[in-house]
């Protein structure tokens, strides 16, 4: 069988933080066992962040309130057509993930990668969605060639090897979902997308864990707001080419030292709506509000827009009580207004914003599991010289 990239052994403190990760992880699920006001609402934020956080490393950045409404399946607001068309795309995959592959007697198999890339980029048939490249992959960044993939030839085997290591991995399913991670975007096995397909393979792997919803399982938001980190630790450990006897113990440990900074975060969310909701229960009794704007101002806290149209489909209200809640709201400096009628929206408004002073006052700093680690990573990465493999 072809020989892809093996996980490391673990040391004493890797099991540490494995152990760790493990126990918040069992908290959140314990958490979301219990029905709250918030949770859907989390549950379609972290799926929006997810979404934000792997494109935005591809260079498709869109608002919160876009990778929102992708998660709804709404038009966008900002984003042009064409990252619009990825961020569409890539929401396709994730929906399958996180609905197909947690299903009992799903089986991961190349089908099924090859399946998910084309529903990544079947709105560009020119990219070859769903069918393995054919000619050689160098990837390059701003500082020129960054690593060269194998040959073509060595594809469809290396995808063989890395689907049999997935089914039969004994180790953690962290570090079986970042091995599958690193294969597949080592590998490159597609023309384009194989740095989405890699996060999406490893989201894919968390999912069949079954100890936490994949939704908020996912460390894409953590990656895609650690950019520079997420592309270091590749360059050092790939060392430029396909090299797959190479150590991964520094690429399994940057992948632990997400799932616990995002598990810190996803802790910290958790906290922070059961507080936002109990402010917002005082606001509406002060001012005489009925329950059904609370969602609204929720989500206005996160950052979203709340439009009229999403505010009927959420609450049920007619267009009239809508239009009348929404003026009430921001008359009140709850809400701000922003455009015109037909085109109207609503973002966070001043007197709102306290009650996000509030919930920032209790929280505390997130913890880092490995301090030293990135210093290592940059300094090895900055020794890499990749070359031409013809």
């Amino acid at each position: 069988m072809a020989v892809i990239f093996s996980p490391p052994a673990l040391d004493a403190r890797d099991k540490a933080v494995l152990a760790e990760i493990d126990s918040m992880r069992r908290e959140l699920s314990q958490v979301l066992r219990v029905p709250r006001r918030w949770q859907g609402t989390l549950r379609r934020a972290a799926q929006a962040k997810a979404i934000r956080g792997s494109n935005s490393i591809e260079g498709y950045v869109v608002s919160d309130s876009d990778a929102a409404a992708a998660v709804d399946g709404e038009p966008a607001l900002d984003a042009d057509r064409r990252t619009w068309a990825e961020i569409q795309g890539y929401r396709r995959v994730m929906t399958y993930v996180l609905n197909v592959a947690t299903s009992p007697g799903f089986t991961l198999d190349e089908s099924v990668i090859r399946a998910l890339h084309f529903m990544l980029l079947e709105h560009d048939l020119g990219k070859a969605p769903g069918v393995y490249r054919s000619g050689p992959v160098y990837v390059t960044s701003e500082a020129g060639l960054a690593y060269t993939a194998p040959s073509a030839e060595q594809v469809p085997a290396l995808m063989r090897a890395l689907v049999d290591q997935v089914r039969r991995s004994k180790e953690s399913p962290l570090v079986k979902a970042a091995m599958a991670h690193l294969n597949l975007v080592s590998i490159h096995p597609f023309r384009d997308g194989n740095g989405r397909m890699a996060r999406a393979l490893q989201t894919l792997a968390l999912a069949q864990d079954d100890l936490l919803e994949p939704a908020f399982s996912s460390i894409e938001e953590w990656l895609g707001a650690n950019t520079r980190d997420y592309y270091d630790v590749l360059r050092a450990t790939q060392g430029g080419t396909w090299q797959p006897a190479r150590d991964t113990g520094d690429w399994v440990r940057f992948n632990l030292r997400a799932h616990h900074m995002q598990a810190q975060t996803t802790q910290q969310r958790f906290a922070d709506a059961g507080r936002r909701w109990l402010e917002l229960d005082e606001l509406l009794a002060r001012h005489g509000l009925p329950e059904r704007v609370e969602e609204a101002l929720f989500n206005a806290l996160l950052g979203w827009r709340v439009t009229r149209p999403a505010y009927v489909g959420a609450t049920g209200a007619d267009i009239r009580t809508a239009t009348r809640d929404l003026a009430r709201l921001t008359d009140l400096g709850l809400l701000a207004a922003h455009g015109q009628t037909k085109g109207r929206y609503y973002t966070v408004g001043d007197d709102l914003r306290s009650v996000d002073e509030t919930v920032a006052a209790a929280r505390g700093p997130l913890v880092d599991p490995y301090p030293d680690l990135l210093t290592d990573i940059r300094l090895a990465a900055a020794q890499v010289q990749p070359t031409v493999v013809s």
